[in-house]
């Protein structure tokens, strides 16, 4: 058992929108043998789709809606990749996603640089105490001088950076990387996209054929740059990079497949295994025998055929065998996971056993909620799952009457997930309740998901407000906010009293004004 948990690594790949992330797991994939052609994520209908993205709406758009798990074996590695989205509008699955990583790479544009959403979901891993690998991608392509890539990490994120190698040129003019342990040089060659891009002047920077086919100009630059980071740059140190102090970085382009083996490679040999967890029973050691896991994501209709329902569970500790039972801690009851799945985006197998640090799969009928834990004894709790207030609120009507048992089966899978937030408004029955979530783009995709998985056409009337707070049961003081016209109380799905709000100004004034005390989370939650 011990041998197989420290051969797992669990890692998310993190990123602003459009720098790369996807492709970046396709090739990983690729590379890991897990897949025989990568997809292309701005894809045609004559092309591959990207494998992660397994949503229809996902290959439509070109990007990533819903976080995915895959896991393959390679060189004696079982990883699992989550690929995560990037775009801002979805950061509740990110966040969520990020705790079930032992570690995290961070993907960079070269062009760009730090982009927002990178700096926020950088925070989340640094809170965490997770180690970060940065990899900087699109190096074919003309961007910024790698120095003041590595400084703007420094200086935007609060890390030090460390370069594992560097690049020879850029855009236009780019020869390779240089690996500055080994003084090995991997050459690029343009155009060559569908098998790893190796050339006929690679070796040792020592090699004239090698030099030759720099050229003397940026080889010159090339060693006034190592030099510089021999000096002048920070050591390399492991402790301070499990600890997530240093953050080693990768240079290369995902689209060419260039320094995608290499920066795997290395990150193998460097990425934690499953790390302890903290937990009301104290720090809990991934080799201790007993079961546990928990509930990061639940997604439904993965597979459209069967209208499925799959929980995603990370395994913590101990060894996981097919058909055990464990106590649902939420419920204090016993469940039965009698088929466990390994998975891989869409596709997925039926598992026989698995282990601390796995990413696993189990059908659910509605038990699961995320944050639940899983363990061979009860009264097990983990930290608390991190919570996101929406801050976008709509009120959404089936124009089918006839469809309303799908509609409301719909809008119940979905808050299910963790997708929507679904209150309901004390007027107004269950066909038209008021839905809040995190970015405007979910109700697209809410409006998307209820078509299409469920038959349903809605229609969404976006509403003024801007925050939603919880509020004790008083009917004095809920009487004052249903009169208002700054307000309208709802009920969440714990029937707790909640009111939305146009702005934070206005909820100071209404609690100053009426002495309403204002949770930004549910009762239970704060609990």
């Amino acid at each position: 058992m011990e041998e197989e948990i420290r051969s797992r690594k669990a890692f998310a790949i993190i990123s602003h929108p459009d720098a790369g992330k996807t492709t970046l797991t396709e090739k990983l994939l690729l590379f890991g043998g897990a897949i025989h052609l990568a997809g292309n994520v701005k894809a045609r209908k004559t092309q591959r789709y990207a494998t992660s993205d397994w949503m229809e709406l996902e290959r439509q758009r070109g990007i990533s809606i819903t976080s995915s798990a895959m896991q393959f074996n390679y060189k004696g590695y079982v990883i699992n990749i989550l690929d995560t989205p990037g775009h801002q509008d979805f950061s509740e699955d990110t966040y969520r996603t990020l705790t079930a990583a032992d570690s995290a790479v961070m993907l960079i544009d070269v062009a760009k640089g730090v982009e927002a959403q990178t700096i926020k979901l950088f925070e989340v891993c640094k809170k965490r105490g997770i180690p970060i690998f940065t990899f900087i991608n699109k190096l074919d392509r003309e961007g910024k001088n790698p120095i003041d890539l590595m400084d703007e990490v420094e200086k935007v994120l609060g890390i030090e950076a460390y370069a594992m190698n560097w690049p020879i040129g850029m855009g236009g003019t780019f020869k390779g990387i240089y690996d500055r342990q080994s003084g090995f040089v991997d050459r690029y060659a343009a155009g060559n996209r569908t098998e790893n891009s190796g050339a006929p002047q690679s070796g040792l920077i020592g090699d004239p054929e090698v030099q030759s086919g720099i050229g003397e100009e940026l080889l010159q630059r090339l060693q006034e740059d190592i030099e510089l980071l021999d000096m002048a740059g920070n050591q390399f140190d492991m402790e301070r990079v499990n600890r997530g102090e240093v953050t080693p970085v990768f240079f290369g382009s995902a689209l060419s497949n260039f320094g995608v083996p290499n920066f795997l490679d290395s990150f193998l040999k460097l990425a934690p295994g499953p790390a302890a967890r903290t937990s009301n029973q104290g720090e809990l050691d991934p080799l201790n025998p007993e079961f546990t896991g928990f509930v990061f994501k639940i997604q439904a209709n993965m597979n459209a055929m069967h209208r499925d329902r799959i929980a995603f569970i990370r395994i913590c500790t101990g060894r996981y065998e097919r058909g055990m039972n464990v106590i649902h801690t939420r419920s204090r009851r016993k469940l039965r996971l009698a088929q466990p799945q390994q998975l891989f985006a869409q596709e997925r197998t039926i598992l026989d056993e698995a282990y601390a640090g796995d990413i696993i799969g189990v059908h659910d009928n509605g038990i699961l909620r995320i944050g639940d834990v899983l363990a061979e004894k009860d009264g097990l709790e983990f930290e608390a799952m991190p919570f996101f207030s929406p801050e976008n609120f709509a009120r959404v009507s089936i124009k089918n009457a006839l469809k309303r048992k799908q509609f409301i089966k719909g809008i119940q899978e979905l808050q299910e997930e963790g997708a929507i937030h679904v209150f309901r408004d004390l007027h107004i029955g269950v066909e038209a309740p008021v839905i809040g979530v995190v970015g405007q783009l979910q109700f697209e995709v809410l409006e998307y998901r209820l078509r299409d998985e469920y038959g349903v056409d809605v229609e969404i009337n976006h509403l003024p407000y801007e925050i939603v707070r919880w509020v004790p049961k008083d009917e004095e003081k809920i009487k004052i906010l249903k009169d208002s016209s700054m307000s309208l109380v709802v009920l969440d799905q714990d029937e707790n009293y909640a009111v939305l709000l146009l702005d934070k100004w206005k909820a100071n004034w209404m609690s100053e004004r009426y002495s309403i005390e204002f949770l930004e989370q549910p009762p239970l939650l704060r609990e």
